[in-house]
């Protein structure tokens, strides 16, 4: 670690590289926390005398379990499911499920240990989990993704409950996932327990601006970003990696609001368009066809469609990662920082490597981390709680307005808690002390458990 980190902290964290080897992920997202928590743990003895820390880095539960289907052809196929329950002093654990080849406990964890600290800064009562698969949904028909899920869920429901664990969507999971994940819990069951899954669809329960919400939401946090330093999206390049969820609503976003979406990019390469994407293609190529992003650029005659390379190329003012983690690397960060970036904001949850977010505070660029900037999707997912609790049905326009005052409380939480602790402009510092502080005082709260 940092040689200014305090020794009680390196002590920290080797006892978790111990605990818990070979996984990378984890390993980043935990240090990543206890290197601004050091100042934390000066003015706050009891932090120490009562192993808060140590406590957090460890998951309440850890779920690993044998996912057994049939294939089309009749072949018996064999994945490996996963629910790290990470910590419940907030409330319910809530963090969406991934299903991809890469998935392992050490991805998971990572993921559920970020969402505690995203779900605390929200201000909503929620706790921080998350799950998954090393299933890969690409390429197989609606049956066989039905049949997975509900072979998922099979194992999975004994564990979950809307005063319990609450999953949504991530990568690989959208609507027609949990549409066959509820079905399934609640053929099990026998209970329409709509506040069990968030993410549905909106005719049985889900809420409106759910889909968007994240990418959205990030559009919302770079904004007040801007406010502070008296600038807007106004005219602004922007460039944002991937063209999924969480992607394609925050170009939308960023759109309505001023800017120029110049780029995007998909896993074979990026489309650049001077003109502003358009997102009416780009949701026809990616949400109604599934298709690749050079399918954007064989039908829009001002795109070209760069196979391979980085996107991190293209000249921007602000750029919003918005793919997986460890997409932008120093390299990647070095070149956008020569190009006259001014904001980085992550859509994607640690998008951004060490190296990468190093050359952006030397560089001056402004860097919101995934866990204050990309919380908009579990804030509406506790808003969709919300309205299934109540049995109610919020308007679009509400569901968006709760979504900007959040997100714009979340960094107003950032900022003001970067200054108190020493850091001005520090969003890292100001995100995990904010939701750290949040955490630990319900953790104490609760006696020893």
């Amino acid at each position: 670690m940092n040689a200014e980190v305090p020794e009680r902290v390196q002590g920290i964290y080797q006892e978790v590289l111990r605990r818990n080897p070979g996984e990378g992920e984890f390993h980043q997202a935990v240090r990543e926390v206890l290197e601004s928590l050091a100042v934390v743990l000066d003015r706050h003895s009891e932090f120490s005398e009562m192993k808060t820390v140590e406590r957090i880095c460890e998951p309440e539960r850890q779920i690993i379990f044998r996912v057994p289907w049939m294939d089309d052809r009749g072949e018996v196929q064999i994945n490996r499911g996963f629910r790290v329950e990470f910590n419940s002093a907030l409330g319910p654990y809530k963090g969406g499920l991934r299903f991809h080849p890469s998935v392992n406990l050490g991805i998971v964890k990572f993921l559920g240990f970020e969402q505690i600290f995203k779900n605390a800064l929200t201000g909503m009562p929620i706790g921080g989990g998350k799950g998954g698969s090393d299933f890969d949904p690409k390429g197989r028909s609606d049956a066989e993704v039905m049949r997975f899920c509900q072979s998922f869920m099979t194992e999975l429901y004994r564990h979950l409950g809307e005063y319990t664990d609450v999953p949504a969507g991530d990568i690989g999971v959208g609507a027609r996932e949990i549409g066959y994940l509820f079905g399934q819990y609640k053929r099990i069951t026998n209970r329409y327990e709509s506040g069990v899954l968030t993410g549905k669809g909106l005719g049985w329960g889900g809420a409106l601006v759910r889909t968007e919400a994240t990418g959205y939401g990030a559009a919302f946090f770079a904004e007040a970003m801007m406010k502070v330093r008296g600038e807007s999206f106004d005219g602004r390049r922007v460039v944002v990696s991937g063209s999924g969820n969480v992607a394609v609503y925050g170009i939308e976003k960023v759109h309505q609001l001023g800017g120029t979406v110049v780029a995007c990019s998909d896993s074979s390469g990026y489309v650049v368009d001077e003109k502003g994407i358009d997102l009416d293609v780009l949701k026809q190529v990616k949400e109604v066809e599934r298709g690749r992003i050079a399918d954007y650029a064989d039908r829009v005659a001002s795109a070209q469609f760069v196979d391979g390379g980085s996107v991190w190329d293209v000249p921007c003012e602000v750029a919003i990662p918005s793919a997986t983690q460890n997409e932008l690397d120093g390299d990647a960060a070095a070149v956008l920082a020569r190009n006259g970036c001014r904001y980085v904001v992550e859509g994607a949850n640690m998008p951004a490597t060490p190296s990468a977010v190093k050359v952006f505070r030397e560089s001056g660029v402004a860097f919101a981390p995934g866990k204050a900037a990309n919380a908009g999707g579990v804030a509406t997912s506790a808003l969709e709680m919300q309205q299934n609790a109540s049995r109610d049905r919020w308007t679009f326009e509400h569901s968006e307005a709760r979504l900007a005052e959040i997100m714009r409380d979340i960094h107003a939480r950032c900022h003001e808690t970067a200054e108190e602790y020493g850091s001005p402009g520090d969003l890292v510092l100001g995100a995990n002390v904010a939701g750290f502080l949040q955490v630990a005082e319900a953790v104490h709260a609760h006696g020893l458990i």
